[in-house]
């Protein structure tokens, strides 16, 4: 409610303790008040009524056209990634799939200074708002955005067959929220884009294709990092030959998980055993 009364009013976001004691003049108060009712009463998200939302310091357009940024693998980005396996000087492209406001790639951009971007997102709408993000963030020479279902817009004709664009670095937080979640979503949840959250029975989708395709789409030695929310347990039921390493965020529960390209190709053998989990 803070965060709200500061917009409404256009005061610092991070400057809270010299207007405690400001009075306000009737027009403030109704616009306060305003603002208030329809976060109480509509239960729509403050990021929908504010336009924005933040990860860390990086402030994101953000309307009812995209999911409301809120994705543990920007706390991913800001941590040193060599414990992982990830060498920050060898990350020259990275691929944001299910990429919403854009939100993720520009993270990315703005890590991996030497490295292309590039974020898929299925709908227009959707990536409208990320178009303005990228160009807000002034990444239009190294973020590429492509509309599409996943890898599929990715493929390069060459001759009489095509070629896959191929990713040090792979970064997804797709659609995971199982059916019976979804029915039981809080009314705030339900202001989002419907595709933006389902992801199917048991949630897992999109997640199924999405590990299923990801070795033609990682380089020798590229990891992938995922984000699979409460989906987890049915993640690690559904693929227990894969030793996901589940990276520690300020989540209750770790939901955000790494894969190295050999343990996704169909050839490599099963590992014995699940990696301990990085700090």
């Amino acid at each position: 409610m803070v965060y709200l009364c500061q917009h409404a009013l256009g005061l610092p976001l991070d400057l809270l303790e010299p207007f405690l004691d400001a009075r306000l003049l009737r027009d403030e108060r109704q616009v306060v008040v305003d603002l208030l009712r329809r976060r109480v009463e509509e239960r729509i998200p403050a990021a929908y009524l504010t336009g924005e939302a933040w990860l860390g310091d990086l402030r994101f357009r953000v309307d009812p056209r995209v999911i409301v940024p809120r994705s543990y693998i920007a706390e991913v980005l800001r941590e040193d990634l060599e414990p992982l396996g990830i060498r920050e000087d060898r990350v020259e492209r990275v691929l944001d799939l299910c990429t919403g406001s854009g939100c993720l790639a520009i993270v990315a951009a703005l890590r991996f200074l030497a490295a292309r971007v590039d974020a898929v997102e299925l709908s227009p709408d959707a990536l409208a708002v990320a178009r303005l993000n990228v160009a807000d963030y002034g990444l239009d020479d190294r973020v590429s955005l492509f509309q599409g279902d996943l890898y599929k817009p990715l493929s390069q004709p060459l001759g009489q067959r095509s070629t896959e664009r191929t990713y040090d670095l792979i970064l997804t937080n797709p659609p995971y929220v199982d059916a019976p979640a979804m029915a039981a979503l809080p009314a705030e949840y339900r202001h989002e884009p419907v595709g933006a959250l389902a992801g199917g029975e048991d949630g897992l989708d999109l997640v199924r294709i999405i590990l299923a395709q990801a070795p033609s789409h990682l380089a020798a030695g590229g990891h992938l990092v995922m984000e699979v929310g409460n989906s987890r347990d049915a993640l690690e039921a559904a693929f227990p030959q894969l030793p996901f390493t589940w990276i520690e965020t300020t989540a209750p529960v770790s939901s955000v998980c790494l894969l190295a390209r050999e343990h996704l190709v169909p050839t490599a053998p099963p590992a014995a055993r699940k990696r301990p989990r990085a700090a």
